[in-house]
């Protein structure tokens, strides 16, 4: 299921961004937030200063290495295709911290289309949404790049954006106001739920591929999972030292992992609430550099599509692969500032942000699930915890499709 010696991380491109001498180039310049489209198409890079741009994806073949080349659309020139994607860039306005794009395709309420393509008024779009520094939620149709809405509720930084995986164009927004908002796109960007009970900035949001849950991390010690359903507090997960930053689901809902400045990431059963295992980020002996790093925060934590690896970034400038049956990293590459870091949604890929607003695509392992996790995945996807407790199975089975064999 995992390979026995998987290679590290090499960098296949890096890309940084101009820099206009209007611009003041020591502050606000960070990427806080990087993103593909559900469908691959499309990637979407924060890179500072009030900018998002929109880059078809894969890459063109001048930013990739010789050995890597994707079978790609042809270079950007005069001789691309009618209707071939060209790349975007959205001026925000504020600097943007969280970025989301929509499932694909979207079908967005005929209102909302209509007021800006009144000749095709039931056309299906992707969208991207952006967060932003003073509260404000830009909606964006990625294929044009036309404003379809701003979203006003929030009283300060939008840090975080998560749609949900359904398609049903519902946004929850996670915000330095210490709330969380649940917005409906199909309703012209209705408000139709504040989450309050978080006394720190709310960094990460994240919902569950099933569409049940909500995590929700701020700057505490505890994360919360809410009801997707009745927009209520489940429970609080308690076990990190220090404040959590970063959460993901696994591709099967069956997990939740937690990322804190405390260097731990954190393995749950989102249904249980139980802790399955803790992840320590160490410094490497010897270290890369001469420099004195500390391991100090983590920053970023992903699941990969097939859900059997994880990402996480941290500020000893290391990007690190864990395999998810493993206490140990299984891979490492250099990396210096990094801030985030998602999976092409296809596997093969890792994207990273920095502070210096580049962003680096990363080999990723490249796997072929076992029949067993393919099983494990398909059943956990529809069936909790306790639903397969009450299984009529052998035990470790049950310990199996739980997560419980680590």
């Amino acid at each position: 299921m995992l390979s026995p010696t998987p290679e590290e991380p090499l960098l296949l491109a890096e890309l940084k961004p101009g820099r206009p001498h209007q611009f003041d180039w020591k502050s606000s310049c960070e990427t806080w937030s990087v993103a593909f489209s559900p469908d691959g198409s499309w990637f979407a890079w924060s890179q500072g200063h009030c900018i998002v741009k929109l880059i078809p994806w894969p890459l063109e073949e001048q930013f990739i290495p010789k050995g890597f080349e994707a079978k790609s659309r042809s270079s950007k020139n005069e001789t691309k295709g009618r209707g071939s994607p060209k790349e975007k860039t959205l001026d925000c306005g504020q600097i943007v911290w969280g970025l989301a794009f929509s499932p694909w395709p979207s079908p967005p309420s005929k209102k909302l289309w209509a007021r800006h393509h009144p000749q095709v008024p039931d056309v299906s779009c992707l969208i991207l949404a952006t967060g932003l520094n003073d509260g404000q939620i830009k909606i964006w149709e990625v294929q044009t790049g036309l404003l379809l809405l701003n979203l006003s509720g929030h009283q300060d930084v939008v840090r975080d954006l998560s749609f949900t995986p359904s398609g049903s164009l519902i946004l929850v927004s996670a915000s330095r106001d210490k709330t969380l908002r649940i917005w409906d796109l199909n309703k012209h960007g209705k408000q139709i739920q504040v989450l309050s009970g978080h006394l720190q900035w709310v960094y990460c949001c994240s919902i569950s591929p099933d569409c049940s849950m909500l995590c929700s991390a701020a700057g505490e010690k505890s994360v919360f999972l809410w009801s997707m359903r009745s927009y209520t507090l489940i429970r609080k997960l308690e076990g990190h030292q220090s404040s959590v930053v970063s959460c993901d689901f696994s591709p099967d809902s069956a997990l939740l992992v937690t990322a804190s400045y405390d260097t731990n990431v954190i393995m749950w059963d989102p249904y249980t609430g139980e802790r399955l295992r803790s992840l320590h980020h160490t410094q490497l002996n010897p270290p890369m550099d001469d420099s004195d790093v500390h391991i100090s925060s983590l920053r970023s934590v992903c699941f990969s599509p097939e859900g059997l690896y994880l990402a996480t970034v941290a500020d000893d400038r290391l990007l690190r692969i864990w395999a998810l049956e493993l206490k140990t990293p299984i891979a490492f590459a250099p990396m210096t500032n990094g801030l985030c870091c998602t999976f092409f949604p296809h596997g093969g890929v890792i994207a990273t942000g920095t502070r210096d607003g580049h962003v680096q695509f990363w080999t990723a392992p490249r796997v072929l699930s076992s029949l067993k996790h393919l099983c494990r995945k398909a059943l956990r996807s529809f069936l909790t915890t306790y639903q397969v407790l009450a299984l009529p199975i052998p035990k470790k089975m049950k310990e199996f499709l739980t997560y419980r064999t680590f």
